[in-house]
């Protein structure tokens, strides 16, 4: 059953633990980690609990979930905007619901997906975005790139073999391109074998190839993060410079699938 407020709290309190003693021991500040607050399958109550206890973003698998949840702003306890982060595949038939509705969208992995969302950016109304375009026009979206880094099958991404080659093929194509659109960094769901171990490598190789892009500039100016690790590997993820971590379970509690998602 999901959480109440209180439990909620106690689960915020112990996976806070967990973080901070992952980044002391990766000689990092707790505030180089974010953490994203995955309410996929959850109603609307439950992301406000979770405002309340200062969540300040959100992580949804699905498009029209996402727009139920977030298509009107809400504001964190801190003052700032909530933002949206589109965390499974997006088809690309949803693409531009997607832009409009989310601040960030972490699963892109096709050049297709990278055009059509900076056509679908370019038109869109400057007013209410989080951030807008050069002259005012069309809205600034953050992406990321999502690697299959453990080579698994019922994963989706850029083949590991592959993603190189796409990240150069963006560098020829330049910033100029994509005025629309902020590289952000790359996104990798680790290996499902229940041994966090078992995710360093591959999360070690995502932080290899983020890096290696960022020192490139250019397109790559803003490539500074680094989505991997949740509930059962963060620790592995964090010491491997994750720098946002996606909880979903272990926050609000198992979802009640009883109930209409509102």
């Amino acid at each position: 059953m999901e959480f109440t407020l209180e439990q909620m709290r106690e689960h915020l309190a112990a996976l806070e633990a967990r973080i901070t003693e992952a980044c002391k021991i990766a000689g990092r500040s707790r505030d180089s980690v974010k953490l994203v607050w995955v309410s996929k399958f959850h109603p609307a109550e439950a992301v406000e609990n979770a405002i309340a206890l200062g969540a300040t973003d959100f992580g949804e698998n699905r498009v029209q979930e996402a727009e139920l949840k977030f298509s009107t702003p809400r504001t964190a306890l801190d003052g700032s905007r909530v933002r949206c982060h589109v965390i499974g595949p997006v088809q690309s038939n949803k693409l531009k619901k997607a832009a409009i509705v989310a601040d960030c969208i972490h699963s892109i992995a096709s050049i297709e997906a990278v055009e059509k969302l900076e056509k679908v950016c370019a038109a869109l109304p400057a007013a209410g975005s989080a951030a807008v375009g050069e002259n005012g026009t069309g809205k600034i979206l953050d992406i990321l790139f999502q690697v299959n880094a453990g080579e698994e099958e019922t994963k989706s991404g850029l083949d590991v073999h592959e993603a190189e080659a796409f990240l150069e093929s963006l560098e020829t194509r330049g910033a100029s391109a994509f005025p629309h659109l902020r590289f952000r960094g790359l996104m990798t769901i680790g290996k499902n074998t229940g041994v966090a171990e078992d995710s360093r490598e591959c999360f070690a190789f995502l932080r290899n190839l983020q890096r290696k892009f960022l020192a490139k500039g250019g397109v790559f100016a803003n490539f500074d993060q680094l989505s991997m690790g949740m509930t059962g590997d963060l620790e592995v993820a964090i010491e491997e410079g994750s720098t946002m971590i996606r909880v979903g379970t272990a926050l609000f509690g198992e979802r009640d699938y009883s109930k209409p998602i509102v």
